[in-house]
C-alpha cells in the first residue's frame, strides 16, 4: 500500500512538472515570434521613413565591379582615341617629311624647263620632262599639296619668308613683289615658306 501510493505521488509529481515544462515552452513560442514581428515591423517603419537597409555583400560586391567594368571601358575608350590621334599625327609628320624632300626635285624641274626656248619645246625630251612635272604636280595636288599664293598678294609671316626689301611705287605698301623660291602647304600647314621679296 506504501509503495503504491509512493508511487502515484511520483506519477503526479512527473505529470505536474511534465505540463509546467510544456506550459513554459509553448508561452516561449508564442512570445518570441511576436518579438521577430516586432523587429520586422520596425524595419519596415524604418525603411519606410527614408532609413536605409543594410545592403547584402554580394549587393555591394556586384556594385564594386560594375563601377570597376565602366571605368576599365572609359579608360579603354580613351586610350583608343588616344592612341589613333597618336597614329595620325605620326601619318601626318611621316608625309610632311616626304614632301619636303620632294620639294627640291620640283624645283630642279622648274629650273630646268625654265631655261627651255620656245624652238626647243617641240623635243620630245623636253615633252617627256613636262608631262613627268605635270604628273608630279597632280599627285601633290591629290595629296592636298598646295602652292602658297605670293606675288601681288599682302605680305603674311605665317606664309611667306621676307628676305629682300625694294621701294617700288608700282606695289602698295607691304605687298609681295617677286617669289624667290615657292612655298608649300600639305593640309593647310605650312611645309615650306616663300621666300620673298616686299615692297614698300
Amino acid at each position: 500500500m506504501a509503495e503504491e501510493t509512493k508511487r502515484e505521488d511520483l506519477e503526479e509529481a512527473v505529470e505536474e512538472t511534465a505540463e509546467d515544462i510544456t506550459e513554459e515552452v509553448e508561452e516561449k513560442d508564442i512570445e518570441e515570434p511576436a518579438e521577430e514581428n516586432q523587429e520586422e515591423v520596425a524595419e519596415e517603419k524604418k525603411g519606410l521613413f527614408g532609413k536605409k537597409k543594410k545592403k547584402d555583400k554580394k549587393d555591394e560586391q556586384i556594385e564594386e565591379l560594375t563601377d570597376r567594368l565602366k571605368r576599365q571601358m572609359a579608360e579603354f575608350d580613351n586610350f583608343r582615341k588616344r592612341t589613333e590621334k597618336e597614329k595620325e599625327a605620326r601619318f601626318e609628320i611621316g608625309a610632311k617629311s616626304v614632301i619636303e624632300k620632294m620639294l627640291p626635285i620640283v624645283d630642279n624641274f622648274e629650273r630646268g624647263l625654265a631655261t627651255v626656248s620656245e624652238e626647243q619645246r617641240e623635243d620630245p625630251f623636253v615633252e617627256g620632262m613636262e608631262k613627268v612635272y605635270k604628273q608630279l604636280m597632280a599627285s601633290f595636288e591629290a595629296m592636298d599639296v598646295m602652292q602658297i599664293e605670293a606675288v601681288g598678294k599682302e605680305f603674311d609671316p605665317n606664309l611667306h619668308n621676307a628676305v629682300l626689301h625694294v621701294e617700288d611705287e608700282s606695289y602698295g605698301e607691304n605687298i609681295v613683289a617677286e617669289e624667290l623660291l615657292k612655298g608649300y602647304t600639305y593640309k593647310g600647314n605650312v611645309v615650306r615658306y616663300s621666300m620673298v621679296k616686299v615692297a614698300n
